[in-house]
């Protein structure tokens, strides 16, 4: 290969490592990868400066992000891949890049980074495979759907998150009472625990194979000290409003508690509102009246 055949980084381009490795995307993987190393760059420099800072990235196919953030200065990257067939293009990259690239073969729904990362400031970038990211960022936040029991110490182990989402995913992930068409158990999650903000979109053409619509980067930051509550419960009370978001709250709580009406005295929200205009306050509120009732 000559010099004019490698990437500015000194790699081959992308698509000559998916076509050398027999990387086609996997519709069952949720894959849609980026060639353009331009954009994976403006994602890598959308998650701040990355001297010092170890990255955790979910789903790195042939390594296009990867090889932006390792670029950008990363002091690690752990690339967590479940797809075996993109380890060999992986290790090329950690070649490149002595010591700095960590590639954990696993699926990162259930899996923690934590031991992994070491000392020092972790931060997550990942352009997220699409049939799995809600499940990881809501992991992330410390709401684990398949144990509502689970809490999470916080401030968390990651100080922001710069993920890619579906645009109408992103949408729920940054709503408020302001935006009802959006506004759901998602936006009460991330708006209680994080500040959530578009930065800019990514055109399906972006991608090989192009999905049916617009993607989202959305940066996430914890907030230090969110209103206090239970997580159980904010779960509990969000799934029973949002899950009949047209009702009155004191008909759509019965999911939740015996007495909606006392639970709504308590939190000091009408028993006529509906889901959809509570702020995240208020489900706050609803969660530790629930706490308080011992229901």
């Amino acid at each position: 290969m000559t010099l004019d055949a490698l990437s500015a980084d000194g790699l081959p381009p992308l698509r000559e490592v998916v076509r050398r490795h027999g990387l086609e995307p996997k519709k069952a993987l949720g894959q849609n990868f980026l060639f353009d190393l331009n954009l994976t760059g403006r994602i890598a420099r959308s998650a701040g400066a990355l001297e010092g800072v170890t990255v955790v990235e979910v789903g790195p196919g042939p390594g296009g992000l990867t090889r932006a953030l390792l670029a950008a200065g990363a002091k690690r990257v752990v690339a967590i891949e479940r797809d075996p067939r993109a380890l060999p293009a992986l290790a090329e990259i950690a070649a490149h890049y002595p010591g700095k690239l960590d590639v954990i073969d696993a699926d990162a729904v259930g899996f923690d980074p934590r031991p992994l990362v070491g000392d020092g400031p972790v931060r997550i970038v990942a352009n997220l495979p699409y049939n799995v990211a809600t499940v990881l960022l809501t992991g992330w936040l410390g709401a684990d759907t398949r144990d509502e029991a689970r809490d999470e110490t916080w401030p968390p182990w990651w100080e922001s998150a710069t993920l890619m989402f579906q645009r109408e995913v992103a949408e729920r992930i940054v709503a408020d009472e302001s935006d009802r068409a959006n506004y759901g158990r998602l936006g009460v999650l991330c708006g209680w625990r994080t500040q959530a903000t578009i930065l800019f979109d990514v055109a399906p053409s972006a991608f090989v194979p192009p999905p049916k619509v617009t993607s989202s980067i959305v940066h996430l930051r914890p907030r230090p000290e969110p209103l206090p509550c239970r997580i159980a419960d904010l779960e509990r009370v969000t799934r029973a409003a949002f899950g009949q978001r047209r009702k009155m709250l004191r008909q759509s709580l019965k999911a939740a508690t015996p007495d909606p009406a006392r639970l709504l005295a308590a939190a000091g929200l009408p028993e006529t509102a509906r889901a959809e205009e509570i702020p995240v306050a208020g489900f706050v509120a609803l969660a530790r009246a629930l706490e308080a009732e011992g229901s």
